[in-house]
């Protein structure tokens, strides 16, 4: 089975410091992968560089076996990349259901019809229903966003990329910002992702790495120094040097 979402040598330099130094890495259908390092790694020059928010300056990026380096943002998403961000950029005065029922209709070419009534097409009710229950939303439907916790805004922003039907989904700490009381939410929601969807997610909450990654890929200085299973990136020396440090120690995977 081929890879779904494929980096090949990617680089990108600012002035002569390569903050991206021939990154490779790959994802499978299904692949639960997080993406970690210290403050500095290139971790966000990394995903600007595969969302099609940057350019390289060699190497490639793949999905689904097409080559899309060339592709900007919109036609990345449009072909199944899809990213959420690091701080939420929703409205405050629509609602969820709004929200999502705006993303499907966009993703269908049809968000011209968004206010011409989304409420009288069944089938986008029922993508939104099913799509805001996934991510323990439905209750909160019809409140603003304004109205909801911090938490359940961070919900939404992942329901938002799911209603764009993504191949790999790139999570861009789902976390932030989110109290310690919330981050079960994230996590219950995380585990209800599709099953054949490739997920890749920038994390610094370690304990939520380590409960949802079957695979840690850890940047340094721009380059990959590990890329192994949870279980053994805490015993690598380069790694435990690098960023770890006293977690790793502690032993305190949960």
């Amino acid at each position: 089975m081929s890879p779904v979402f494929e980096v090949e040598d990617l680089r990108r330099n600012f002035g002569g410091l390569a903050v991206t130094n021939n990154v490779s890495i790959t994802l499978d259908k299904g692949d639960r992968v997080a993406l970690i390092g210290p403050n500095g790694a290139g971790k966000t020059t990394f995903v600007n560089l595969v969302t099609g928010n940057l350019k390289p300056h060699s190497g490639s990026v793949r999905l689904d076996g097409v080559d899309v380096t060339r592709f900007n943002a919109m036609q990345r998403v449009r072909a199944g990349l899809v990213r959420s961000f690091q701080v939420t950029r929703l409205f405050f005065d629509m609602t969820p259901e709004e929200h999502v029922a705006l993303a499907i209709l966009q993703r269908e070419g049809r968000s011209g019809r968004m206010f011409g009534g989304y409420a009288r097409m069944p089938e986008v009710m029922m993508e939104v229903d099913d799509i805001l229950s996934t991510l323990g939303l439905l209750a909160l439907a019809r409140k603003k966003v304004g109205e909801i916790a911090y938490g359940q805004q961070r919900l939404l922003e992942i329901a938002l990329a799911l209603a764009l039907k993504p191949k790999v989904l790139l999570l861009d700490e789902p976390a932030a910002g989110v109290p310690q009381s919330d981050t079960a939410r994230i996590e219950r929601a995380l585990a209800k992702l599709p099953a054949d969807l490739a997920v890749l997610m920038i994390e610094h909450d370690m304990d939520l790495v380590f409960r949802f990654a079957k695979r840690v890929i850890v940047l340094s200085a721009g380059t990959v120094i590990f890329d192994g299973s949870p279980a053994d990136v805490t015993r690598d020396a380069q790694v435990r040097e690098a960023y770890l440090g006293s977690y790793a120690n502690a032993g305190s995977i949960a």
